[in-house]
């Protein structure tokens, strides 16, 4: 009897990694029932796009991507956080077979189903245990949570995404276990708010081997550093109990890593964003974050031409990055997301003057990561290998996150392998990378 021919499906996945993960899990639901993934439009039997939602330029490459997928092979679900307001993408493509917001797998899968139902072969489709991962075999982002309890009032995200809903700890170290066990050498916690952890469910414990865990921001860390692996926490607001970690970082359980949002540092323009945990004494913990922990990196996220930011505002975040010395930054220029609270505000900044402190920032945040860099030069760094060319290797130190903080290129007198960790000479630095040789065998 001849075997029917599985049937296809092409994805795109845009926006953060959050989103990466919801398509991470659809597609593995999707391969365990026998699709096959497509690399092209034109030659799958259906296309599903992943939308991002946050802010209006990222609507526009989503319903690019629509158009599209509807242009190359007209048959299109759409899921993620843009699906969640369908008007929009309703008046654009009236024919696309299916709208569903954010999380929402169960209605993709239905979607999927009744375009195109699944043909399964259980000796064919050995998905494996830890699921298809679009991310490289040697990381995984680990997401802990769904939603948001804050209410910024630049953000849309608790309006597409909900409040927060925090996975028991159990569930999160099974998953953990399983991808280890699968050679993922590198776990990165994200959530909208990873330090909220376990707020909405008070905390509650759940069985984990011989133990009860606590759904809690340090528990959580402390049982997932003893996997051996190396664990980066990613989106951490800087809420009191964060001090906690920094001893599990000192003790080499997790990284020496922190990505916190500050998005701004002048006290008027934090309260207009109404941003959690108190910003006053940043500067204080960061410096005795520092002293605990001399090799922790801090990367953070910025939004310039705030309404009402004043040039006396912008200064004072220039000299605040100045003290903060922040290894790693990302910056964005305010844009009005429809829905957002803070379009009431008033007092637009112009958008040259938001050009202007976009520049100015980016300047200063050079020569303060190049400094930090510097300090580096002559240091033994432990180096996680991304990519393999014939001379040179790309990686990451234990201060990169995939992505979007810099590289480390190596020379090695031996073949390194992707997803290997080594030892290396860090011999110089520019203004984001460093450069150096593997030291030893």
């Amino acid at each position: 009897m001849q075997q029917a021919a599985a049937p296809k499906v092409s994805f795109v996945s845009l926006g953060c990694p959050k989103a990466l993960v919801d398509s991470e899990r659809i597609i593995t639901r999707l391969r365990a029932e026998g699709y096959e993934l497509a690399r092209k439009h034109d030659g799958a039997d259906i296309v599903i796009v992943n939308t991002c939602g946050f802010l209006d330029s990222a609507k526009q490459e989503s319903l690019g991507a629509i158009g599209e997928a509807m242009a190359e092979n007209g048959k299109v679900i759409v899921t993620g956080c843009m699906g969640a307001e369908p008007e929009q993408i309703e008046a654009a493509y009236p024919g696309v077979l299916s709208i569903t917001g954010p999380q929402q797998y169960e209605s993709v899968l239905e979607a999927v189903h009744r375009a195109l139902p699944p043909v399964h072969n259980p000796h064919l489709d050995l998905v494996p245990p830890q699921g298809v991962k679009l991310t490289p075999r040697h990381y995984a982002y680990l997401k802990i949570s769904e939603g948001c309890n804050n209410r910024c009032s630049f953000c849309i995200i608790p309006k597409l995404r909900g409040d927060l809903v925090s996975r028991p700890a159990n569930d999160v170290l099974r998953e953990a276990e399983r991808l280890v066990t699968a050679g993922v050498k590198e776990l990165l916690v994200i959530s909208q708010d990873t330090s909220a952890y376990g707020v909405d469910v008070k905390y509650a414990g759940s069985p984990w081997k011989d133990r009860q865990v606590r759904a809690r921001f340090f528990d959580l860390a402390k049982e997932l550093g003893e996997f051996g692996a190396w664990v980066r926490l990613q989106y951490v607001y800087p809420y009191p109990h964060v001090d906690e970690v920094i001893a599990l970082m000192t003790e080499g359980k997790i990284l020496p890593y922190l990505d916190i949002p500050f998005q701004h540092a002048s006290p008027d323009v934090l309260r207009a964003m109404k941003r959690p945990a108190a910003q006053e004494k940043t500067l204080a913990r960061i410096k005795k974050w520092r002293e605990e922990c001399p090799d922790l990196t801090l990367r953070s996220t910025f939004i310039v031409g705030f309404p009402g930011e004043t040039d006396s505002d912008f200064a004072y975040l220039l000299d605040w990055l100045e003290e903060a010395e922040i290894d790693r930054l990302g910056c964005f220029k305010y844009e009005p997301v429809a829905g957002a609270a803070s379009n009431a505000i008033g007092h637009a900044v112009p958008d040259e003057v938001k050009q202007e402190r976009w520049n100015a920032l980016m300047a200063r945040q050079q020569k303060i990561s190049a400094r930090r860099l510097k300090r580096k030069v002559g240091t033994r760094q432990q180096i996680i290998i991304d990519e393999v060319g014939p001379t040179v290797a790309k990686g990451r130190s234990k201060a990169d996150a995939p992505q979007i903080d810099g590289a480390v290129y190596l020379s090695s007198r031996r073949p390194l392998k992707v997803g290997e960790i080594v030892t290396a000479k860090i011999e110089r630095a520019d203004q984001y990378d460093l450069h150096g040789s593997v030291a030893g065998f």
